[in-house]
Parts: C-alpha cells; structure tokens; sequence
C-alpha cells in the first residue's frame, strides 16, 4: 500500500513523495533494482527471488547489494556456509544455477568457490561479510568468477560476468 506525504522544505516549497507501508503482501511483491539488476521478491526469504539482468557491459569490480541484511552469525572466507542462491548471467540474465530447484540449501566451504562468491559472502575489506539470515545481490566480474575459460557446460561463456542473489542460511 502506498501513501503520499506532504512535507514543506525550508524555502517553504511543497514537495510530495512516496512512501511505503510495510505489510506482508509488500514484503512478497518487492523488486529491488542495482547496477542492471532486478530481483523481484527481493526480501521475501521463503521463495526463490525472479532476477534479471540486462547489463552491456561486463562488470569491472565485484558489487554487492544487501536486499535484507541477516543479524545472526558473520560469515568470513574460510567459512563452511549453508545457502540457497540463484545464478544469472549479467549481459542477459539467463539462470545458469539454481539451488532451489535441487530442493534446497547447498553447504561448502567458501575458499573452494569463485574469488567473487568467497569474498561477496565473507568479505574482502571493502566489502562487509554477510551475516544469517541476509540476502544479498552479488555481481562478479569475470575475472573473479570463471575467466576467459567460461563453465565446462557452456552456462557461463568466456569473459562473462555473472550475478547471484544469495541467502544465508548458516555459517560453520
């Protein structure tokens, strides 16, 4: 539900502007876009989030977006995480993965993966750890995701940036 509220700047100037209610039909509905990305049941935490992408340029660095940021355990490279995620391509948003259609949650130890998936999980310095119970839009330039070789199964080509939507479930 939407409402529109008034408010008067100092020079005395009406300016209106949208505001959001909370409820939970908001919640399942939201679609949260950054830097060519679009998750619609952004922060709805029981259902797999729609992600597109339409990005004409690769990434240059890898980028993180919180679209619900978790208050439990902080995960760091070394981390063993539990997590659901969906994987996208950047330039045209085809899913290349999916733990949700495997029926749930996948556990590994984050210094095994792709740089950009360790680091958009656990942090790298400039980018804060992700805690349980958060969800985050992380997009990996192809050089922290799988290069100039792309995947074995031609899912993710060569030079390609890719996108994944991540919840936490856990850290060990």
């Amino acid at each position: 539900m939407k409402k529109l509220l008034l408010s008067l700047t100092v020079a005395g100037i009406a300016a209106i502007a949208p505001t959001r209610t909370s409820s939970a039909a908001d919640d399942a509905s939201s679609s949260i876009t950054f830097s060519s990305v679009s998750v619609s049941d952004a922060t709805n935490m029981s259902s797999k989030p729609k992600v597109t992408a339409d990005a004409h340029l690769p990434s240059a660095t890898l980028k993180v977006k919180d679209l619900v940021v978790g208050k439990g355990a902080t995960a760091t490279p070394d981390s063993t995480v539990s997590v659901h995620y969906v994987g996208v391509r950047y330039a045209d948003g085809k899913q290349f993965d999916s733990s949700w259609e495997r029926g749930g949650p996948t556990s590994f130890p984050l210094k095994r993966l792709v740089k950009g998936f360790t680091q958009g999980i656990g942090g790298n310095g400039d980018i804060s750890p992700m805690k349980v119970g958060g969800r985050r839009i992380i997009i990996i330039p192809p050089e922290m995701a799988y290069g100039a070789q792309g995947t074995p199964d031609g899912g993710v080509p060569p030079d390609a940036s890719i996108v994944f939507v991540v919840d936490l479930i856990a850290v060990k």
